[in-house]
């Protein structure tokens, strides 16, 4: 059997039919592979994922009546195979031999008997992909249709056809330095590039453990997009901080660099221990408390807290290909109370002329600026304080008519582009 192809078949199942996150099944499912075969089952369940949408349209176009709904298996054979034949460049004697031997491997004889079905739409698809292909429109078929109207409403059709192509292409690497590091020196060090906000970005780096600097704590993984919101608390050296919903970990090891005293708190105690392996690995500390940021408390009230609200994750589209299939409306109508409650927590830690930094990974508008309106017009005792040309290295278009950061992917679009982030700095009259 091929391993590689019956692994990533296996992992899109469990996204799609067990509706389980792409990264909380990878690493056990590809534990057995060697490296290589780990990258490649990355490449073709993310690439099946981006390109869902279209590979699906490409598969019915070929079929002569539908596949029956309960066969999801042979169904994701198939997208597995047209992956590789028009988004991969495999050879298509390769894509097709290997989706015929995968359905006819499977235990269920009823997939087995689909082989002949795969082997005839792949086959087609060999000679005709690329016409058919040409005539898609790939944006709009690879977002789903809530997805594509909010962002119509909140920017506009032309934004939202510019994002939904923006998150086709895979993101790259980006490095955060801890205070003191040159960004130059270590683009250099990398073979990768210094953004202006001091972001270190790198192409085709391989294995991050492998990378110099890794060891010696040194950097660590975060999005340029996702090391702003932190910074946005200004000097924080000496200062109690309180970071909620911290793990896994990147902004506390931000706050914890800049010299802060921090509290990082989570409620997961799994994603908790990810966080202090990386505080280890950087010689960072903080006081780790696994509790519900909308309950906890500190004992006494703190010179700032950074908020990074669970939200939908409509912004990191790019690096979780499996948002826009595990995600809907409902889902963001569930978490906006849970934000709302994570906040009016949050502003109660605050001594007087404390500043509250609120933040999200998502480009959905119910979940940054609404949230914010909202509650400053029920909390009197606090004010928006905008951000500034300078914070942001002068990248004016990462602010939005309220003074807030508001990041998309398709900033930076000539660098490699960003995460969707939203950023609001709160300030508590003193």
């Amino acid at each position: 059997m091929d391993a590689p192809r019956q692994t990533a078949l296996e992992l899109l199942e469990t996204v799609l039919e067990k509706r389980r996150a792409l990264d909380d099944s990878f690493a056990r499912a590809v534990e057995p592979l060697d490296d290589r075969d780990r990258a490649f089952v990355r490449q073709l369940v993310a690439t099946t994922l981006r390109r869902l949408g279209q590979i699906d349209d490409l598969i019915d176009g070929c079929l002569k009546k539908p596949l029956p709904p309960k066969m999801v298996t042979p169904r994701n054979i198939l997208r597995l195979g047209v992956a590789q034949l028009l988004f991969m460049n495999t050879p298509a004697h390769a894509a097709i031999d290997s989706a015929v031997d995968l359905a006819n491997n499977q235990r269920d004889k009823r997939v087995q008997g689909f082989k002949g079905v795969v082997n005839a739409v792949l086959r087609r698809l060999s000679t005709e992909g690329a016409e058919r292909r040409s005539r898609q429109n790939s944006a709009k078929l690879n977002t789903p249709r809530w997805l594509w109207d909010s962002w119509a409403r909140a920017y506009d059709g032309r934004t939202a056809r510019q994002l939904a192509a923006a998150h086709l292409r895979e993101a790259p690497l980006d490095l955060t330095l801890k205070a003191g590091e040159d960004p130059a020196a270590w683009a250099r060090k990398l073979g990768g590039e210094a953004l202006p906000t001091g972001t270190v970005r790198l192409r085709g780096a391989g294995r991050v453990e492998a990378l110099e600097g890794y060891r010696d704590g040194k950097w660590w993984v975060q999005d340029a997009a996702a090391a702003l919101p932190a910074s946005l608390l200004g000097e924080i050296g000496g200062q109690q901080v309180v970071d909620l919903c911290a793990a896994p970990g990147g902004k506390t090891a931000q706050l914890a660099s800049a010299g802060a005293s921090v509290i990082a708190v989570d409620r997961s105690g799994g994603r908790l221990k990810r966080l202090n392996q990386n505080l280890k690995r950087l010689n960072l500390e903080a006081d780790v408390i696994q509790a519900d940021a909308a309950q906890w408390s500190p004992d006494q009230p703190v010179d700032a807290v950074l908020v990074d609200a669970p939200c939908s994750a409509t912004g990191t589209i790019r690096r979780h290909p499996d948002v826009p299939w595990l995600k809907s409306q409902r889902d963001i109508k569930t978490v906006l109370p849970v934000q709302k409650a994570i906040l009016e927590n949050a502003s109660a830690m605050l001594k007087p002329g404390g500043v509250l930094v609120y933040c999200v990974c998502s480009l959905q508008p119910e979940e940054g600026p609404k949230q914010i309106a909202r509650f400053l017009h029920e909390h009197k005792d606090y004010s928006c304080e905008p951000v500034t040309s300078d914070e942001v290295a002068g990248l004016d278009q990462l602010i939005d008519s309220g003074g807030h950061l508001r990041t998309l992917p398709i900033h930076l679009d000539e660098l490699g582009g960003l995460d969707g982030f939203f950023a609001a700095r709160l300030r508590k009259a003193g």
